[in-house]
């Protein structure tokens, strides 16, 4: 991919190692406007690992201008068993509410599709949380549909322990 220029000489590009500190802090802007301040336990250093690692495993797009990262795209690829293809799982889309209404969400989100269509991939997914209406109504906008009959479920933490520990049923 190529740098593209955007609104107000923002660029639009993959991310870069130097790149990790503005992306953290992206990060923990967003769990600020989710309501989740304190859920942010990774660290800058998971973050370089995980995307610029000896197997890298996340991938990542940013907006920048003037070295300030101003919008993130953090995703990694899934598999479709019924398509029989990669897709991308969009883990975090931020972009500063300062910098809102440039289109720099949208040029995140139309990057990642290309990036689907030149790969061959099936789909771009994501979650949103129910309550946020403003977001829920720019995807729709997109023509993102939402899948109202999934019900996502995670298992974390001492629940995730207690799961690996757990023996077998006797048959």
């Amino acid at each position: 991919m190529t740098d593209r220029v955007l609104a107000a000489g923002a660029i639009l590009r993959e991310a870069r190692p130097d790149d990790v500190p503005g992306m953290f802090a992206r990060i923990v802007d967003l769990a600020v406007y989710e309501l989740e301040p304190d859920a942010v336990v990774g660290t800058e250093e998971m973050l370089r690992e995980a995307l610029f690692g000896a197997d890298p495993s996340v991938f990542a797009h940013v907006i920048e201008r003037d070295g300030e990262i101003l919008g993130i795209a953090i995703w990694f690829l899934n598999y479709s068993t019924w398509t029989g293809r990669l897709g991308i799982y969009l883990e975090d889309l931020f972009v500063l509410e300062s910098e809102r209404g440039n289109g720099y969400g949208q040029a995140l989100l139309r990057e990642l599709a290309a990036v689907c269509i030149e790969r061959g991939y099936s789909r771009l997914q994501w979650s949103v949380l129910d309550w946020n209406e403003p977001s829920i109504a720019f995807y729709r906008a997109l023509g993102a549909e939402a899948l109202d009959e999934w019900t996502t479920f995670r298992v974390s933490g001492d629940a995730l322990a207690e799961l690996a520990r757990r023996e077998s049923p006797r048959s």
